[in-house]
């Protein structure tokens, strides 16, 4: 995130780390990275150190939810990072256990800290990669994670192919008229989602018979990143890694697959000759379109509810309006 939340300051985020992991923070810098989680510099004794911090309300499912839905999410998922970094697999960059043994440390009710070592390397911003070496580089470590035995995986949750906010979509679509925001984008949001309706209820019909198709081969499940797209790599001297594990879970490999495949159509054939299995186009297609209706959603919800003019909205809506049209132009 770009924005820093006025809820909490550099002294909480310290004190957390602190609380939870024993380190005595020397100095605390915001990182303006990413779109999702909230990120710190950190320096302690000499020693640098990444911490991150997970607001539960941002990451509920629908309005409403508990937040201990999304705070069991996030620690499922984390926890399997653990465990295939401790089953070997080196490129798996996971937080650090706190003294409790948890891979994440509560901040009150609404938030929760996970700390990482300072990894070495460079970050990538989003989009494509810049070549089909350094996809491939990355498709070898998406097929090294979905080959974890089941000693690894035991106890992972697992993808339910949901879309969330899909609840309010849904509303939106069917005509409730309660006003959104207060906020600057509220109106031209609703305005957007009117004009895209038709293709919004269409795709939506569409992710619905394709999730249940998948959902009836449940052993092609296997431990899935979620998210292996460029962003979510670092360059190291040892080669890539694969960051932000938030989203881990058992599910067909084509969720870590769809957006390689978008990029370089020979990707369905590379993964299968790493793999010996044949990747489904109906599960490709699943999601790259749930992706699509998943950040429709998550930003028509975001605009539906009071909101400021920030740098985060601001960036925000430029994506909202072109997976708006990307799930208009779907097929």
């Amino acid at each position: 995130m770009f924005t820093q939340p006025p809820e909490l300051s550099d002294d909480d985020v310290a004190r957390a780390v602190s609380d939870g992991w024993g380190v005595a923070v020397d100095a605390l810098a915001y990182a303006p990275v990413g779109f999702g989680s909230h990120h710190w510099h950190a320096t302690a004794g000499g020693e640098r150190w990444f911490v991150t911090v997970d607001d539960l309300e941002a990451k509920r499912w629908e309005a409403g939810e508990p937040l201990s839905g999304p705070r069991d999410r996030l620690a499922s998922a984390l926890d399997m990072a653990r465990r295939l970094r401790a089953g070997g697999l080196a490129f798996v960059v996971a937080p650090i256990a706190t003294r409790a043994g948890a891979s994440t440390k509560p901040l009150g009710d609404r938030w929760v800290v996970s700390l990482y070592e300072h990894v070495d390397g460079d970050g990538h911003p989003w989009g494509a990669y810049p070549d089909r070496a350094s996809r491939l580089a990355v498709l070898d470590l998406v097929a090294r994670t979905h080959a974890a035995p089941a000693a690894v995986w035991a106890g992972a949750r697992r993808d339910e192919m949901r879309l969330p906010h899909r609840a309010g979509l849904d509303a939106v679509l069917d005509g409730d008229t309660r006003p959104w925001g207060p906020g600057p984008f509220a109106e031209p949001a609703r305005a957007l989602v009117a004009g895209h309706a038709p293709a919004v209820r269409a795709a939506l019909a569409r992710h619905d018979r394709l999730a249940a198709a998948a959902r009836g081969r449940p052993e092609r499940m296997v431990l899935t990143h979620g998210e292996p797209h460029r962003a979510n790599t670092m360059t190291t001297p040892a080669g890539p890694v694969l960051i932000d594990w938030e989203t881990a879970l058992m599910a067909p490999p084509e969720r870590d697959l769809w957006s390689m495949a978008a990029e370089d159509d020979r990707i369905p054939q590379d993964y299968a000759a790493r793999t010996g299995v044949e990747p489904d186009p109906d599960a490709l297609a699943l999601y790259r379109l749930g992706w699509d209706l998943t950040e429709v959603a998550g930003y028509a919800d975001l605009y539906r509810r009071p909101h400021a003019e920030t740098e985060d909205t601001a960036h925000a809506w430029g994506y909202f309006e072109g997976y708006l049209e990307a799930v208009s132009s779907a097929r």
